[in-house]
């Protein structure tokens, strides 16, 4: 693994989860941290914004051809995995679950975690099919 592999992992994982905990700061009325979360957002989203020069570095330009519809799926598929995932955590999460909401909540964000892990075997299928 190169170095700058390696940075752009750690610049991604450390700017995402400054990101979201802004954005929890944000959206959760009971912490009362509306305008701390949006500073805590933007420097996390700063952090984020600097991959983009490690990764021009690291990567030549590419020459792009035709669209490869392997990936497009594949990005469909984790953008529908995302939401669905996100709607069964938000179930979860409401103020006086009832039995069926958590119930609810489990089960569907179960199927979109389960469409999320499946994303990769569908690519290298489709991948592997192009022949």
């Amino acid at each position: 693994m190169k170095k700058d592999t390696l940075l752009e992992i750690i610049l991604g994982t450390i700017g995402g989860l400054i990101f979201a905990v802004g954005m929890c700061m944000c959206l959760i009325p009971e912490w009362d941290l509306f305008n701390v979360g949006v500073v805590v957002s933007i420097l996390g989203f700063i952090v984020l914004l600097c991959i983009i020069p490690v990764y021009r570095n690291s990567h030549p330009k590419k020459v792009h051809d035709k669209i490869n519809w392997g990936i497009v799926f594949t990005w469909i598929i984790g953008v529908v995995g995302a939401l669905v995932m996100g709607f069964g955590m938000s179930r979860v999460m409401v103020d006086n679950p009832e039995g069926t909401d958590m119930l609810i909540g489990i089960v569907v964000g179960g199927i979109g975690l389960l469409i999320c892990v499946l994303n990769y075997p569908i690519y290298s299928y489709l991948k592997g099919n192009k022949g």
